[in-house]
């Protein structure tokens, strides 16, 4: 998000050079540079005992290709319990463990996505009005079910990475 008017005051923001980051809008009333906003969401590769993960289809989302589990952070909520709540309300599963990976700039939606690896027991899923469908893939077979290149195939790539090192999967 970006600002033209200070959402505290209303005031028109101007610009103004704030130290080493450039021009900036600042409000005069308020005295406050006025930063860029983000959405901080997550994105987590769901992996269970037997090397699948759990990849979703959310027709909002894509009618082509497969998605893992997202989801905005709430305020007050970190994003440990964001993975463990979107897990939970989207495939109806328990988190035994969580290991961050890396986080990824989404520019287009203006999100900044954490992403996560999610170790639950195998089980079936209980699917939230949001899921059309879920399923457990084999790592071989995951990530032509990804659209290429997009931030859960990144997050699935570097989950099959870790986990079979002497695979190279740099030719995919």
């Amino acid at each position: 998000m970006h600002f033209n008017y200070c959402p505290h005051c209303g005031k028109k923001a101007e610009m103004r050079q704030i130290g080493d980051e450039g021009m900036i809008p600042y409000c005069t009333e308020c005295r406050i540079p006025l930063w860029d906003l983000f959405t901080t969401s997550i994105i987590a590769a769901v992996v269970n005992e037997y090397d699948e993960v759990a990849l979703l289809r959310q027709n909002y989302v894509s009618t082509t290709n497969h998605v893992c589990v997202a989801g905005v952070m709430k305020i007050g909520e970190s994003a440990e319990e964001t993975v463990v709540r979107e897990i939970a309300e989207e495939l109806g599963l328990h988190v035994k463990s969580l290991k961050y990976i890396k986080s990824y700039p989404y520019e287009k939606k203006e999100m900044l996505m954490l992403g996560f690896q999610a170790v639950v027991d195998k089980q079936e899923f209980v699917l939230s009005g949001e899921v059309d469908a879920a399923e457990w893939v084999k790592f071989e077979n995951a990530l032509p079910l990804l659209r290429d290149g997009s931030i859960a195939w990144q997050l699935v790539r570097t989950v099959i990475k870790e986990k079979n090192k002497n695979c190279d999967w740099s030719t995919r």
